[in-house]
């Protein structure tokens, strides 16, 4: 994008590129703003100097925060020393042509300066990326230090009560707070290895039975529900070949409904977890319903992210959800939530045969 206000240099420069570039040309400062936020793909920007109101220092110092990723090159007829160094200092630019311009000298700075620009985007993109990796490294570093460390001291706290037991039903009760430890543990080192397997590992694509998926469900869950009085009740509907990742599409059901059991209102007395599955149109559609504690609607944007925790009712790793989210992006599929405060959460699957 050239910025000049006399239209004949616009013309010419146009006339110039127009066969190498797209070019946008900008008669004054409000137009060449309205270029930048409509085509933020513009590598490159040239200004004048000399404007009535507005110098291109003063502009490329404006541009500089608003729209930072544009090489700047200023172009002017005036060669003071004065409007070099200011325009080094204030606009940050990154080369400085003479006007008129030689049309070798003109192709030589867009060049430079594209190569310029593509190795500032890649800096940049990387910069964002260390960014992230390093604050998941930090969640990371704190949910070991606290989920790994609560589970271990709670086992080493009753190993050291047991030691000073005689009596069998409190030897018992021991032994029941180090089997909670225990299982939690357990439970956070399978969803970290669930975690690092989303990462790095590939797609198998298999035919899916989604009754013998959840027959399979019904035995492990069964048990619990059998022993938390809760009414487990599944429902499928699949007359056509459904397509998938069997690994992905197990880890995300048994994530949402260990949720759905662990949630539960142990106050409740008609406790229910209803797990139903639509596969219509090449889409399935899996329904995981809970009768439990809800979701805040302010905690309902939240709740895919790694580490977060909803409310410290029977508290998680915070990696259930996250682990979900994942699978569901490699498996180009989405989920929807919906929830009441004291009456339940319900979750929504919707994936597509692959």
């Amino acid at each position: 994008m050239y910025i000049d206000d006399e239209q004949d240099n616009l013309l010419g420069f146009k006339a110039t590129l127009r066969f190498h570039y797209q070019v946008y040309t900008a008669i004054d400062v409000p137009q060449a703003i309205s270029h930048l936020n409509d085509h933020p793909d513009i590598r490159i920007v040239f200004s004048d100097q000399r404007m009535p109101g507005q110098t291109g220092v003063d502009f490329f110092e404006i541009i500089r925060h608003s729209h930072p990723l544009p090489v700047r090159i200023l172009i002017t007829a005036y060669t003071d020393v004065e409007s070099v160094i200011d325009s080094i200092n204030k606009g940050n630019i990154f080369r400085y042509i003479k006007k008129p311009w030689e049309e070798s000298e003109l192709f030589s700075a867009i060049e430079e300066a594209n190569k310029f620009y593509l190795t500032n985007s890649m800096l940049s993109k990387k910069h964002v990326e260390l960014q992230t990796a390093y604050d998941e490294l930090n969640r990371f570093a704190y949910s070991i230090s606290h989920d790994i460390r609560g589970p271990i001291s709670g086992l080493l706290g009753a190993i050291g009560i047991a030691k000073d037991i005689t009596n069998l039903d409190e030897i018992k009760e021991m032994l029941f707070l180090m089997d909670k430890s225990l299982k939690k543990l357990d439970m956070y080192v399978l969803n970290m290895n669930d975690y690092y397997s989303l990462q790095r590992g590939e797609l198998t694509i298999q035919e899916i039975d989604f009754n013998e998926i959840f027959r399979e469900f019904a035995g492990i869950f069964g048990v619990v529900a059998k022993v938390d009085t809760v009414s487990f009740n599944t429902n499928i509907n699949q007359k056509e070949t459904f397509r998938s990742d069997k690994v992905l599409l197990n880890l995300i059901i048994n994530n949402l409904l260990s949720n759905a059991f662990k949630y539960q209102d142990g106050n409740k007395a008609d406790k229910l977890v209803e797990a139903s599955v639509d596969v219509t149109n090449g889409l399935a559609t899996i329904s995981i319903k809970d009768s439990g504690i809800g979701i805040l609607g302010n905690h309902i944007g939240e709740i895919f992210n790694l580490f977060y925790r909803a409310t410290t009712h029977n508290v998680g790793s915070g990696f259930g959800l996250y682990n979900v989210k994942t699978a569901l992006l490699k498996l180009n599929g989405h989920i929807e939530v919906a929830s009441v405060m004291n009456q339940g959460t319900t979750f929504k699957v919707i994936l597509p045969s692959i």
